[in-house]
């Protein structure tokens, strides 16, 4: 999809409404940019750049200054935008998305060749991104002792809107146990009683995993 930049300089704020940002070119995001700004055009930008968003967005201020039409104010401009950029970007990696199991699973692969049993709770916000993955227990082989008030605190500690629990099965099968349907029941019980939900909890091992939400019970 694309338009005729022209009609940006009077009314941009227009263009976002009526098109998808995604759908957008370098150039005309650059463009919509600039016009907001009473800035010139952004061709000189792009051009030094041979269109490369990349290398725009690791160029210094000092790097900027060198191209033509381009002054302290308008790099800065352009330095501050990449850098709220990054920001997004590292908090995102840092606090990954969680929309099914299999991203939980990604999330702790290394927590699969364990050679004993631990107990862990991801932390969810609002929005379901992960931003904790405390340690709860750990144990033998095949047992990890779980008080409820272990589980919960990290989350109020946290202010977690929703948690996941998480524990694997050294001997690689995923199973549940009758333990572990009886302990995940009496955690949901107490989460309701804390207003924290349980959305899931997942078993790993080396063989796959099982998902109580997937199979019904939770």
């Amino acid at each position: 999809m694309s338009f005729n930049i022209d009609e940006l300089v009077d009314t941009p704020e227009e263009h976002f409404i009526k098109y998808r940002i995604e759908n957008l070119s370098n150039r005309e995001l650059l463009s919509i940019l600039f016009s907001m700004i009473n800035q010139e055009s952004d061709e000189n930008l792009l051009a030094s750049y041979e269109n490369d968003l990349n290398r725009l967005f690791f160029a210094s201020i000092e790097e900027l200054l060198q191209i033509d039409g381009m002054d302290i104010k308008r790099a800065c401009k352009i330095k501050i935008i990449c850098e709220l950029g990054r920001r997004v970007f590292s908090f995102q990696e840092k606090h990954p998305q969680i929309n099914t199991t299999d991203d939980v699973v990604k999330l702790l692969l290394p927590f699969i060749h364990l050679k004993q049993e631990e107990f862990r709770v991801v932390l969810l916000d609002s929005k379901g991104r992960a931003i904790g993955i405390p340690v709860i227990s750990k144990g033998s082989l095949d047992l990890a002792i779980v008080d409820p008030r272990d589980v919960f605190r990290p989350a109020i500690i946290h202010g977690a809107y929703s948690i996941i629990l998480v524990h694997n099965h050294p001997s690689g099968d995923p199973t549940p146990s009758e333990r572990d349907i009886l302990l995940t029941r009496e955690l949901c019980l107490c989460g309701k009683v804390l207003e924290i939900e349980i959305i899931d909890h997942v078993i790993i091992g080396t063989e796959g995993y099982t998902s109580f939400k997937l199979r019904e019970l939770i």
